[in-house]
């Protein structure tokens, strides 16, 4: 089975979190093709408060000039990937760190002039991961893009995540963050959720931020053919092992309607 789990950044920023995810990722590996991608808002976030740097956001994405698309490259796809692919070595399996820019697995596009070099992702390659696998490595996916003339651009993770489980023809997309799973307006954990149930989450306002961005990668990823994505905590003990054998556990969305409710959202 091709697996894609996608780590939070507030998960690869603690060094507990980290180990035992690698560890998860390694023992799943010796059954099934698995790909790891990772973001690092908030390790980015302090590199450029150190540097006397305020971070701008508009509709919760960060604006990204050039110097903040360097400490991109930098601190997400240099400090923040050596970490997670160290870490899986570590538990002992071969890994190997890239992003999207690298053998254009992931090609973007501009999304909005107003916040810089952020882009959306428009087509994911799944052959470099492949052949990654084939000679026995875990590829390690860092969240940016690049597009045919060379740019580099600033890419949500769970949109990164989403694109690359669509181009690899993953199986099973798994979205790990610091919480157990999608919450109801009451506070609730909701245990399986449609992608009709996804949409008046977010119409709503009970799903926003980070949450938004996962339900709508999640849906995005299931209208392209993915069977099922699920949002879990990534802090639970073996929660990747547990899910793989049919534990319930944080938030499982099916496909059902999902090209309908993408088009219309």
């Amino acid at each position: 089975m091709k697996i894609l789990i996608k780590i939070g950044g507030t998960l690869v920023d603690n060094e507990a979190s980290r180990q035992s995810i690698a560890a998860q990722l390694c023992e799943i590996g010796r059954r099934h093709h698995v790909v790891a991608v990772h973001g690092g808002g908030k390790q980015l976030t302090g590199f450029l408060e150190a540097r006397g740097i305020a971070s701008r956001f508009v509709r919760g994405l960060r604006v990204s000039d050039e110097g903040v698309v360097d400490a991109v490259t930098k601190v997400i796809a240099g400090s923040v990937n050596k970490h997670v692919v160290s870490a899986i070595i570590r538990a002992g399996t071969p890994a190997v760190g890239l992003s999207g820019v690298d053998g254009s697995l992931t090609l973007a596009a501009q999304l909005d002039p107003v916040l810089g070099w952020v882009g959306k992702p428009l087509t994911s390659d799944g052959r470099i991961l492949d052949v990654l696998l084939a000679a026995g490595y875990l590829p390690v996916v860092a969240c940016l893009a690049g597009d045919r003339e060379g740019n580099i651009y600033n890419v949500n993770a769970d949109q990164m995540a989403a694109s690359c489980a669509i181009g690899w023809r993953a199986e099973r997309l798994i979205f790990l963050t610091d919480v157990e799973g999608v919450k109801d307006a009451h506070g609730h954990l909701v245990p399986q959720l449609t992608c009709a149930g996804l949409r008046d989450l977010i119409h709503s306002g009970v799903a926003h931020g980070g949450m938004q961005a996962k339900l709508e990668a999640a849906a995005a990823a299931l209208a392209a053919g993915l069977p099922e994505a699920i949002i879990a905590g990534g802090h639970q003990a073996d929660i990747c092992l547990r899910l793989l054998e049919g534990e319930p556990a944080g938030t499982c969305i099916s496909a059902g309607n999902a090209a309908a409710e993408v088009s219309g959202s």
